[in-house]
């Protein structure tokens, strides 16, 4: 916080009086607290032992028993807009964040570029003398600016952040995660077989990040917002950890609902009479215009499985909550280090969930949800060959949606549903031993996630700031609910909440909730003027099992009224809903916008999603121009994707190799017929398409390998993609492979040995090969 020069500055330093006030760095009042949030990711409240669930989180437990535990917390059914809502104070459709950043669009509402007058309570807190550290998911940058080419403006070292740890997309691999440290992409720094894993690195970081700001400054208090990928798909964890689970889930997602009901209500977090919704309580409802319910949206009863799939089933739950408990472990080592330095009493702890549990693992679950993307839907024989592989770096699995509604307990529906508890009513605990009284309490009062940080000022003592960084900010949207901290009976003065969300709507006002039934973004349902609404009582009804519509009719349309209205105030509209073909196709300013061929560099950062030139199913070329200098040359050309989909160019064993990986499913392979000579050549593949196979969309052609102009070997009826191979990483490298590697038959990262690399064009024009050799080579011997 900028303030006036207060000396005197004469012709001579000697006849000067200094002032360090304006330039000095800012300085936090004396044995101020440190701030950390502890963000976890589609969590359901059923999910956690201290919210009733069978999940053993030992270390959050020791939280809640020096805090509260809110019963009525809620977020916006959705990771992105939930963490801008978290860190601004505000509803997310207010700071441009109505969808996850993966999907935005050209609306003031869902632009995915927080305004900086909407400040990160990050900004503030870094102009008032606390170190700031972000580290694990981001998720508030625009995929399209998730690149070494854009202006970090929205990366967390441009909002206030000092240090970042992590990703910046929706979800990673854990195993081998797309990780940026500070403004650059790095690998991580050791593998799954020397024992990594993302949580466990992430607690490392932080711990070392707050290490190093207090072995200089012992006295400065520092704000951490630490975002494990747990438990967001997918669920990657050490088998031992899976394997303390067997059997504790044998009873099935239905009786689970029914066990957890009856802990909830025994610990006091649910009135007594609250019911069980049912698993499907809208199969039967149709859109407008006769679009059924979506069925990846629906649950297979357990009474309907067969013994094979409850087996799967089982052991779907069983990964998820081992990789809860491996993560609750490594959150443990930061407390432990935290108390063992003193720091623990005085640091004010937020832990919350963004949204409810997940469905989109669909009725079966899946082993890789990146067929999804894809269009492919796993059978349960697909499933069933990996069972004794989940969890592993071998698959990227997500369970079923019946385990989401379970997890969800007892609510409506999961995440991605604003309309529903299931996607929005979530834990959340607080605590400060050193400033609250409160110890193992819980609190039964209506909060939002925007209410967060609006109660952190609150405990600091900070007025919200008319400016940051000299721009005038707009007023905080969320309230402050400090007084329930230390008395339970505080009315913290807040009556509404607005919801939007991927098409789905509802609004909460004194106790009331009115939603609109609608498919969420994918369903395509549209006609929302039509939407039939109803009306719950939930302080008498939190699992929204009686619609009060009929009953009361003038109450229903109040506020309806009302959600207009909100919806006005703080952009809500557009409603989307979109298909995931429609919402894919629509225009993003991206680097690859309207190109049809990218030039790619060795020594260069890994190009990831909305960067790199997508082949998606299209007829393609790849040219790496090569300088062969060893016969015993071997190591990566080209690589792009990985071991679950992706294509890769590579020499061994004096030969050239081509690798088209399908989903992880088949290696389609091309070896030529000859060895690689040495000097200088052009190394190619050409894929054309022909068409798609009986199903009707897996696109097919002919794939030829070359040794400059001369073919080399050929695939008939190469399967491709027809969508992307990641959107969250894995993306285009040239001389290795980074990340997991495309093909099992080198380890990644496989650099280019005996030879050296100029550049690879990627080219999708369709253009003859030999047309692009032509051009290649002409350059290539100018060069």
């Amino acid at each position: 916080m900028a303030r006036d020069f207060e000396g005197h500055v004469a012709l001579d330093i000697r006849d000067s009086v200094a002032d360090w006030g304006p330039f000095a760095e800012p300085t936090a009042p004396k044995d101020a607290p440190n701030v950390l949030y502890l963000v976890w990711d589609d969590i359901g409240i059923g999910t956690w032992d201290c919210y009733g669930g069978l999940v053993e989180m030992p270390n959050l437990k020791r939280i809640a028993d020096r805090g509260v535990q809110f019963t009525q917390f809620h977020t916006t059914a959705l990771c992105s807009p939930s963490r801008a809502s978290l860190l601004t104070g505000r509803n997310a459709t207010s700071v441009g964040m109505a969808t996850v950043e993966e999907f935005t669009d050209g609306f003031p509402s869902m632009c995915g570029r927080i305004p900086a007058d909407t400040a990160l309570l990050s900004e503030v807190l870094s102009e008032r003398g606390w170190n700031t550290y972000a580290v694990g998911k981001w998720h508030m940058t625009p995929l399209e600016e998730e690149n070494l080419a854009a202006s970090k403006r929205h990366w967390p070292l441009g909002r206030g952040f000092e240090r970042f740890y992590g990703f910046l997309g929706g979800e990673t691999d854990q195993w081998y995660p797309s990780l940026v440290y500070d403004n650059h992409q790095i690998s991580p720094p050791y593998t799954p077989e020397d024992g990594y894993h993302l949580s466990k690195d992430l607690a490392d970081k932080s711990i070392e990040f707050i290490r190093d700001s207090k072995v200089i400054a012992s006295g400065k208090p520092w704000f951490l917002y630490l975002c494990p990928g747990a438990g967001h798909a997918p669920h990657h964890v050490p088998r031992e950890w899976a394997d303390k689970y067997r059997g504790r889930f044998d009873m099935g997602y239905e009786k689970y609902r029914e066990i957890v009901l009856e802990n909830q209500i025994r610990m006091g977090l649910l009135p007594e009479g609250t019911e069980l919704s049912p698993v499907n309580p809208y199969a039967d409802v149709t859109s407008a215009d006769g679009k059924p319910w979506p069925a990846q949206d629906t649950v297979r009863p357990w009474d309907s499985l067969s013994e094979d799939e409850k087996r799967l089933f089982r052991r779907q739950a069983e990964v998820f909550a081992g990789y809860l408990s491996y993560t609750d472990a490594q959150i443990g080592r930061l407390l432990d280090y935290l108390e063992e330095s003193g720091q623990l009493d005085n640091t004010i702890i937020v832990t919350l969930s963004d949204n409810g549990a997940s469905g989109e693992g669909g009725p079966n679950g899946t082993p890789n949800e990146m067929k999804f993307f894809n269009g492919y839907v796993d059978t349960i024989d697909d499933s069933l060959a990996k069972l004794d592989e989940l969890g592993s770096p071998s698959t990227y699995n997500h369970c079923s949606i019946g385990w989401a509604m379970a997890f969800n307990t007892p609510y409506k529906l999961y995440k991605r549903y604003a309309s529903h508890e299931g996607g929005i009513a979530d834990a959340c605990m607080v605590s400060w031993p050193a400033g609250m009284s409160a110890r193992g309490e819980a609190r039964h009062q209506y909060v939002n996630v925007c209410d967060v940080t609006p109660t952190v000022y609150d405990l600091l003592g900070i007025t919200p700031p008319d400016t940051v960084k000299y721009v005038p900010q707009r007023p905080l949207e969320g309230v402050s609910f400090r007084a329930l901290l230390d008395d339970a009976n505080a009315d913290t003065g807040k009556h509404t909440q607005f919801y939007s969300m991927l098409g789905t709507r509802g609004i909460w006002h004194r106790g009331w909730f009115a939603d609109t039934i609608h498919a969420a973004c994918p369903s395509g349902w549209g006609h929302f003027d039509q939407d039939r609404w109803e009306l719950f009582d939930l302080e008498h009804d939190r699992s929204q099992v009686h619609d009060l519509a009929d009953i009361h009719p003038e109450k229903l349309e109040e506020l309806k009224a009302l959600w207009f209205s909100e919806a006005e105030k703080y952009n809500g509209m557009p409603l989307n809903d979109l298909d995931i073909l429609s919402a894919m196709g629509r225009y993003r300013p991206t680097y690859a916008s309207g190109r049809n061929q990218c030039v790619y560099y060795p020594d260069s950062a890994e190009v990831g999603p909305g960067a790199a030139l997508e082949i998606q199913g299209r007829s393609f070329a790849v040219l790496a121009e090569t300088t062969i200098t060893s016969s015993d040359a071997e190591g990566v050309l080209f690589a792009h994707g990985g071991r679950l989909g992706g294509h890769t160019l590579y020499l061994k064993d004096e030969h050239l190799y081509y690798v088209y990986n399908f989903l992880g499913e088949e290696e389609q392979m091309i070896v030529s017929d000859r060895p690689v000579p040495l000097g200088d050549h052009i190394l190619g593949v050409r894929y054309e398409r022909h068409g798609t196979r009986p199903d009707n969309f897996t696109p097919t052609g002919e794939a030829v390998l070359y040794i400059d102009e001369t073919p080399v070997g050929s695939l008939d009826d190469m399967r491709t993609q027809p969508s992307v191979f990641s959107g969250v990483g894995e993306g285009v490298s040239v001389g290795r492979d980074s990340g997991q590697s495309v093909s099992a038959s080198y380890p990644s990262p496989f650099p280019l040995t005996g030879g050296t690399m100029r550049q690879v064009i990627a080219d999708v024009s369709g253009k003859p090969y030999e047309d692009l050799e032509l051009a290649a080579a002409a350059a290539f011997s100018r060069d």
